[in-house]
């Protein structure tokens, strides 16, 4: 059975990661040996995904140049590109995109994960959800002193570089393909917006809670970190050259 399309929202500008994005783009930043963007292509090819829609805009020749010199990887799986010719934001891109008239995938291409793309995949045809989002939990330690008040602004407690516990999106979503509708083609619309218009619409959105690995490769101190995992832990991450893919995904 053909695996499922996964669309690599690859356009960014990488605002965060100057001044090394400033004439580079972000998915060709080097994580070890081979930039992020190689890494998730060959996690996909050898978790059994193999098609998969570029979505590029800032700096597209070079993506378009470094991933069609990658003749091993064109092997492992099919790979095209569409360019867009202005940024209508994470969401309002798949409009730009032909032929995703079955369950199909979305990911950022700055993303670092361990993740089972086959298990995110089989919950999201289970549930019967219109979109799954995968969500990670995350601790974060605010570098300040939080102040406590009731409502005449009276303090009643002060707690100082408190850590507070979040679900937050990974970047990584599975889609039915009648989201599409909700997506005017040409104008701009983030992810964020999609999500309330659908939850507007009362449609099923759920979310693959898991503990796997995850960093977004697009903050600095994200970024810092991936390069030590991925010299401590590579076998972690699936990233075998010319490797058969072992997962078949229906």
């Amino acid at each position: 059975m053909t695996p499922p399309r996964v669309v690599i929202l690859a356009g960014g500008k990488g605002t965060r990661l100057r001044p090394f994005t400033a004439s580079f783009p972000k998915p060709l930043v080097p994580i070890g040996d081979m930039p992020i963007l190689e890494v998730v292509l060959r996690q996909l090819a050898n978790q059994g995904l193999t098609r998969a829609t570029l979505a590029v805009g800032h700096l597209a020749d070079l993506i378009r140049a470094f991933v069609t010199q990658q003749h091993d990887l064109a092997e492992m799986m099919d790979i095209d590109f569409v360019d867009e010719k202005k940024p209508t934001g994470t969401a309002g891109s798949l409009a730009n995109i032909k032929g995703l008239d079955d369950t199909f995938m979305v990911m950022n291409g700055d993303v670092l994960t361990d993740l089972d793309y086959a298990e995110l995949i089989r919950v999201h045809k289970a549930s019967g959800a219109a979109l799954t989002i995968a969500g990670h939990r995350e601790r974060r330690k605010i570098e300040l002193g939080v102040l406590e008040m009731d409502d005449d602004d009276r303090l009643t407690n002060y707690v100082e570089k408190p850590e507070y516990d979040y679900s937050v999106s990974m970047g990584v979503y599975v889609y039915e393909p009648r989201v599409l509708k909700l997506i005017e083609p040409g104008s701009y619309l983030d992810f964020p917006d999609l999500v309330l218009m659908l939850l507007k619409n009362r449609e099923h959105v759920q979310v693959h809670k898991r503990d796997a690995f995850w960093l977004d490769i697009g903050r600095p101190e994200d970024y810092a970190r991936a390069q030590e995992i991925i010299e401590d832990e590579p076998e972690r991450f699936n990233l075998a050259r010319n490797h058969t893919a072992k997962t078949k995904i229906a």
